[in-house]
């Protein structure tokens, strides 16, 4: 799996201009995910992601997580994360998993953000033609994949 984290004073996510979903501050995260993954990868990424250390304490030092700040999560999954641009100019997404794979590990990746959180995550909807829409804070953005946490 692979996401990419922005730190946000707010974000939402509009489809056929309805906002499915809205969050104030907090961290807008992207996942992509191949057909490899698994619950242990998102088990993983969800721990890393809620103990981030990366809004300002008091001192205005990085130094605390979107729990300790009572922050909102907004995810949306992005298979163009998985892109390979190896060859050419044409990305390819063969490395992205289909809907069997992607969808039911999506939806547990947000629940167990939820979980972790103490409250309901926001979504998009998985292979929704999405408006995403933020500010991003700071900028702080982080990217992190399962394949690269040894």
């Amino acid at each position: 799996m692979r996401v990419v984290i922005q730190r946000v004073s707010h974000a939402s996510v509009t489809i056929g201009g309805v906002c499915k979903s809205a969050i104030r501050e907090g961290l807008m995260i992207l996942v992509g995910i191949e057909e490899a993954d698994t619950r242990e990868d998102a088990d993983w990424l969800c721990k890393k992601v809620l103990n981030l250390r990366i809004f300002d304490d008091e001192n205005g030092v990085m130094n605390r997580s979107v729990i300790d700040v009572n922050g909102e999560i907004l995810v949306v999954s992005q298979f163009t994360l998985m892109a390979s641009t190896k060859k050419g100019n044409r990305p390819s997404y063969i490395r992205a998993a289909g809907h069997q794979t992607a969808v039911p590990l999506y939806e547990y990746f947000c629940n167990e953000l939820s979980i972790g959180l103490g409250k309901e995550v926001g979504t998009g909807e998985f292979g929704a033609d999405m408006k995403v829409e933020l500010l991003n804070n700071g900028p702080v953005t982080i990217c992190m994949d399962t394949k690269n946490k040894e």
